[in-house]
């Protein structure tokens, strides 16, 4: 399968226009459409960033397999 990759901006809601193709009449093609959404990639920056916020806390003051044995007693309790 050739994939061939469009940037547009869309000027009504309502419809979208793809012009000036590398096709030829009557050929089948298939339509992906994906949006750029910068939330997704923001949060998925911020999350990695608190992940290894976490990692380096926890490399600096590693717990004890006796507090995770604890923590995990503690949690089973509270349900």
């Amino acid at each position: 399968m050739n994939v061939y990759k469009r940037y547009i901006i869309i000027a009504d809601q309502k419809q979208l226009v793809l012009s000036d193709l590398r096709f030829k009449a009557g050929q089948r093609i298939e339509v992906i459409i994906l949006t750029d959404d910068n939330q997704r990639v923001t949060l998925a920056q911020k999350s990695k960033k608190l992940f290894k916020e976490i990692q380096a806390i926890h490399a600096d003051n590693p717990l004890t397999d006796e507090e995770i044995a604890a923590e995990i007693e503690a949690y089973r309790l509270v349900e």
